[in-house]
């Protein structure tokens, strides 16, 4: 209960934080409201000290310490001095679908307000990223990022900022709160991301702008969940509100599958409720990174909103950006689909009053151009637009929060180049044996790498080289697609047949395809007899996999073949775009071969901004 009296005895207290209860956990086990906890700890002076880790073993001064907090008894042995300091919070713990690539924009960020005069303060606690290298800031705080230790740190050492925009959706979680505890969250503001991110602020925001976005609606239990979507039509992309890395995200198809969704991924509630989108299928979506210093300015028609990159994904929507291969500048969107692009962008920026990075979600359906989230903060593919580009996005960023304005820092148009970047993910199916490896809305990369090339063909071709699965110049290629897939797949097949490889095909696919004349070997399904795939597979007599899956819930015969095609160092794709997209790119490795260039001798094309 807020606001109620503390009656703790201090002993008590003292010795539950010593313990390493937090005011979240006293809370709840008392009744009392978390910030009355807060408040009542402060009253009585129970606050921590900061112990000094030195980084240099006392051989000699270390100039560049850090600190981690204690609640015993005992000497603070922090320095607070009294330089303007700006605190950047980092992502916290790193795991699957938390994103390596925001730590990349908190290093960034405190290299470009060092530049500027700033004391630079970094708070994380995973010593497996850059940002807790002790030299990458003027002061690491090896602390969790939760309400109560960030404000701890800002108040202690009285900093003029703190930078909440950089790290992922963890810090971006607590910067309503902490704005509520006096702390200047520099960049965009707190009421604007949260704009962005309150599904009723955002559909109103867009109805404001005339954008489209896909009918939606909210489900705060089990029966509004299926109202909705009933009302939608299915499938339906469904998610909890503030998730990270797609967390629980799922396209459903009928009421039993969003019946199971709802009992076991997800505890809806008004306070978290569950989002209900309807999935466009067959949509083609695009990654759009801005940055903006409208903020700064008291209108906001001033200041300027800059495109830093286009990514237009080469599976179709569906698949969680942080997976998706892109391509950079887009291959396929025609001029007034990219011009629309931009125009939403631009009006979002100024109405969100963006300070520093933005990114945008787009789906591109028969020309009409949707939204399907804003990010009022760093993406994951800033550092890929960042080398693509030559411009470093993060530290552009940065120094806007910092107060500078685009026009300062001379970037105030939009970099497309002349040359073709793909990111490609890198995947850790080998390491999760049984673990199925289809893409989905719910991120499961690890990694990412870039192929660059003044072909596409070829930019493709060195992507999926750098992901470690090589596509072969030869052999034999298994095909076998969902029904949907079918129309398509004769053409792709007829492909590979012209560049001379042998197709292997299960009975259904081998039918479509024989029936467009192409000469197929047929080979069983894994639970009809042998040989099958599997067997294929073992004795190195196929060179590629292309596999699309017959549904929602995976037949035991393709989760087989997927798992066996990763064990077996067999490069595997799963959707039809990338496979349209490896067979032009086999097609023009064979005809032209690839050279390899240092990135820099592409950004000299662009006039050495990088």
């Amino acid at each position: 209960m807020e606001g109620a009296q503390v009656s703790l005895k201090k002993e008590l207290l003292e010795r539950a934080k010593s313990l390493g209860f937090s005011d979240r956990q006293i809370a709840e086990l008392t009744g009392i409201g978390e910030t009355d906890i807060w408040n009542h700890r402060k009253s009585i002076g129970l606050v921590p000290s900061y112990r000094l880790v030195d980084t240099c073993a006392a051989e000699f001064e270390a100039y560049t310490p850090y600190y981690y907090s204690s609640f015993d008894r005992g000497d603070d042995e922090g320095s607070p001095t009294e330089a303007k300091k700006v605190m950047i919070l980092g992502g916290g713990p790193n795991r699957i679908g938390q994103g390596i690539e925001f730590d990349y924009c908190c290093v960034h960020a405190s290299f470009a307000l060092k530049e500027d005069g700033f004391e630079t303060l970094m708070v994380n606690s995973n010593p497996e990223t850059v940002s807790t290298d002790y030299d990458t800031s003027d002061k690491l705080y090896f602390e969790p990022l939760t309400l109560e230790d960030v404000l701890h740190i800002y108040e202690r050492e009285k900093c003029w900022g703190a930078i909440v925009q950089f790290g992922g959706q963890t810090p971006l979680n607590l910067a309503i709160g902490l704005e509520e505890h006096g702390v200047n969250i520099i960049g965009t503001s707190p009421r604007s991301i949260e704009m962005a991110e309150d599904r009723e602020l955002f559909a109103a925001m867009l109805r404001e702008l005339n954008i489209p976005q896909p009918e939606n609606g909210i489900a705060t239990n089990g029966s509004e969940a299926l109202a909705a979507a009933q009302k939608l039509g299915y499938p339906v992309l469904v998610r909890p509100s503030f998730v990270l890395g797609g967390r629980a995200m799922q396209i459903v198809y009928s009421d039993a599958e969003l019946e199971r969704y709802m009992q076991n991924a997800v505890e809806a509630s008004p306070e978290r409720p569950v989002l209900v989108d309807k999935f466009l299928e067959n949509a083609v979506e695009v990654d759009v990174d801005c940055i903006s210093d409208v903020g700064l300015f008291d209108d906001p028609a001033q200041g300027k909103v800059v495109v830093g990159g286009m990514l237009e994904h080469i599976e179709f929507a569906g698949v969680h950006s942080g997976d998706a291969a892109m391509v950079l500048p887009p291959p396929n969107l025609s001029p007034s689909v990219t011009d629309t692009i931009r125009q939403y962008s631009d009006a979002m920026a100024r109405k969100l009053g963006i300070v520093g990075l933005m990114n945008v979600q787009y789906a591109v359906k028969d020309e009409v151009v949707y939204v399907l989230e804003v990010n009022p903060r760093a993406s994951r593919t800033v550092p890929f637009v960042s080398k693509a580009i030559g411009a470093p996005l993060a530290k552009l960023a940065a120094r806007i929060m910092g107060g500078k304005k685009l026009s300062e820092l001379g970037f105030t148009e939009e970099v497309i180049p002349s040359f073709w970047t793909v990111k490609e993910s890198v995947f850790p199916f080998n390491r999760f044996h049984g673990q199925d490896i289809l893409l989905s809305p719910e991120m499961k990369s690890t990694g990412e790498v870039m192929g660059i090339d003044k072909d596409l063909g070829v930019a493709f071709g060195k992507s999926q080289m750098a992901a470690g699965a090589s596509l072969p110049m030869e052999g034999s290629v298994f095909i076998s697609v969902n029904d949907m897939d079918k129309a398509d797949v004769a053409s792709l097949a007829r492909d590979f047949e012209r560049l001379g490889f042998e197709i292997v095909s299960t009975a259904g696919t081998a039918r479509v395809l024989r029936e467009s004349g192409l000469n197929v070997r047929e080979i069983f399904k894994v639970s009809e007899g042998r040989p099958n795939p599997l067997d294929l597979l073992l004795n190195k007599e196929i060179q590629l996999v292309i596999n699309t899956p017959s549904g929602q819930t995976p037949r035991s015969d393709e989760v087989k073949i997927r798992t066996s095609s990763v064990y077996s160092g067999v490069p595997i794709i799963t959707t039809l775009g990338c496979a349209k997209a490896a067979v032009s790119a086999i097609a023009t490795l064979k005809e032209k071969g690839f050279d390899v260039s240092a990135l820099q001798d592409f950004h000299q094309a662009l006039g050495g901004k990088g």
